[in-house]
């Protein structure tokens, strides 16, 4: 542990060369005579409360000295002179720099040796609360995480007033020091999961979360870049964090990042949505029920119809109006691809759209082009039709990254379709199960696949049947 020294002009000296007083315009240093005696201020413009610090300041001014200089110095000044809520000492000089980095005002006086007060009066700049805009609901609380983690962890705790909820800290990071905050219910969550994700996250070496929560995930699981099925399920949502948190689940809070990290997760954890809960359980298993065979299907159903154009003779009568009538001068297999790329190249150009035109651009443009491509004889309609619908019914889930998970296995089982005919789409729907049994999780103990394996059947009904929340209790 690195301290100061018990001079205090030898430390307002190295505190001065450590934070770079000189070369940093916001990182501020404020002298003040108090008495016979001297303090020294350390605080980060923007972060500080102007209020607060004015009127504690005012104050010091107030006094006839810090008292006689002794180890106890700093400590009896702060129970007598600092009426603020969160303040402290430290003589760990580490401590010392991270907070005033973090935000915090540092304060050394003349008669404190080596010794200084930490007072917490940071305010970080934040937005509202306002609801997520990828995560929606008809019906409940329209409040979402922002990117402030004290503000995360308060909208918590204003859901559960209950001792059992515990929030640990832990610093990630060398160069950002970035905040996480461990969220989980004493008593429901494991406990060995629990110890098990506070030493992984004590134990990560990197020098950065500069993308947060998406920076830490990769932390936490080595990456195995062929498999594309996400390894942690987000929210932005404070009721489905703590809906999650009563079941037994983690959640992880990242400072600079609106979204929570729900830990475990398997992939039907994916299916379930907000507005399942905020209505009736007829309606509400209805509506799950209506999402899983919406998504599946986009994974089969494309694959599936070029089969049956390759092979007419498998096709019952009662289907045969599936079969394209027409034909184009590119072959259907290249049509199919070729629109996967494009609806991908218009939803890039959407997101940089300004907000006034996105909605028009994407109507108008997604109308000639459809038209204009089978006019010339590129498409035919039934490519756009069904392309349409598995790119509509992709956001039947909020999960971007089981969408393109998707996607990506879709496309591989047409190409492969494409060369091996039968044995190709069996392999493809063979292969699709293989990355979703193998996904690599934060928790190896626990499958991708629970509750399906291990099996687990009253947790499995649950997933499709929404049940009261007297059945579950």
């Amino acid at each position: 542990m690195r301290r100061l020294s018990k001079f205090y002009r030898e430390n307002v000296a190295h505190l001065d060369k450590i934070l770079r007083i000189d070369e940093s315009f916001d990182l501020l240093k404020k002298v003040m005579k108090i008495g016979e005696d001297e303090i020294t201020l350390y605080y980060i413009d923007g972060f500080v409360k102007d209020t607060v610090m004015g009127k504690l300041m005012i104050y010091f001014l107030s006094l006839k000295g810090l008292g006689e200089p002794s180890e106890d110095c700093a400590e009896e000044f702060l129970k007598a002179h600092i009426p603020y809520v969160e303040a402290e000492t430290t003589e760990d000089l580490d401590i010392m720099i991270n907070m005033v980095l973090s935000g915090a005002t540092l304060m050394i006086g003349s008669g404190f040796e080596d010794k200084a007060i930490i007072i917490d009066s940071r305010s970080y700049p934040a937005r509202g609360t306002e609801e997520p805009e990828n995560d929606r609901v008809m019906r409940g609380s329209r409040d979402g995480f922002v990117e402030t983690l004290i503000s995360n962890t308060a909208l918590i705790r204003r859901r559960v007033r209950d001792t059992a909820l515990t929030m640990s800290y832990v610093t990630v990071g060398k160069q950002t020091k970035t905040d996480i905050a461990i969220c989980y219910m004493n008593g429901k969550a494991d406990p060995g999961y629990v110890d098990f994700i506070k030493n992984k996250l004590k134990n990560i070496q990197t020098g950065s979360l500069a993308l947060s929560h998406q920076s830490l995930c990769e932390c936490l699981i080595r990456s195995r870049w062929y498999n594309p099925f996400p390894k942690i399920r987000n929210t932005e949502r404070p009721d489905v964090a703590v809906a999650q948190i009563l079941e037994g689940s983690i959640i992880l809070l990242c400072d600079n990042s609106p979204e929570a990290m729900i830990l475990p997760t398997s992939i039907f954890d994916f299916m379930q949505e907000t507005n399942d809960f905020y209505f009736p359980p007829l309606t509400g298993s209805y509506l799950r029920l209506v999402r899983h065979l919406v998504f599946w299907s986009t994974l089969v159903l494309i694959p599936t119809w070029y089969l049956f154009i390759k092979n007419p003779e498998i096709v019952p009568d009662w289907l045969l109006f599936t079969l394209p009538t027409s034909e184009a001068r590119i072959p259907i297999i290249l049509q199919l691809l070729l629109v996967e790329f494009i609806l991908d190249g218009l939803k890039l150009a959407s997101m940089n759209t300004p907000n006034m035109l996105a909605n028009s651009l994407s109507i108008v443009g997604g109308l000639i082009l459809g038209d204009f491509a089978v006019g010339v004889g590129w498409l035919i309609p039934e490519v756009i039709l069904y392309m349409a619908y598995v790119s509509i019914a992709t956001f039947a889930q909020t999960s971007y990254e089981l969408g393109y998970a998707f996607k990506f296995l879709r496309v591989i089982i047409l190409i492969l379709t494409a060369l091996l005919n039968y044995w190709g789409y069996a392999a493809g729907i063979i292969l699709t199960f293989v990355l979703i049994s193998t996904n690599k999780t934060v928790n190896g103990k626990r499958s991708y696949l629970y509750p399906l394996i291990p099996f687990n059947g009253k947790a499995l009904l649950s997933l499709y049947i929404r049940l009261k929340k007297s059945d579950k209790t």
